[in-house]
């Protein structure tokens, strides 16, 4: 029995189970803290439209706060 994948957000992509499960998340260490960053030896075309459609996501929430905080500022 299959099952239809759950609906997608703006700007994001149906990713196959091969390359989810093929993605590795090393830490590293900066000034700032540590972070989390998928491995650059594993991109695939296909994790690349991923990331370009949550960075969109992120610009368009960014883009959301920003008018917030000018709506905000003008009251």
């Amino acid at each position: 029995e299959t099952t239809d994948p759950p609906p997608l957000e703006e700007g994001e992509i149906h990713r196959s189970q091969a390359e989810q499960e093929e993605e590795d998340v090393v830490e590293i260490g900066t000034t700032t803290g540590y972070r989390d960053v998928v491995d650059p030896g594993h991109f695939t075309s296909e994790s690349a439209q991923i990331l370009i459609g949550e960075i969109m996501g992120c610009n368009r929430d960014l883009e959301n706060i920003q008018n917030s905080i000018n709506d905000v500022q003008k009251k």
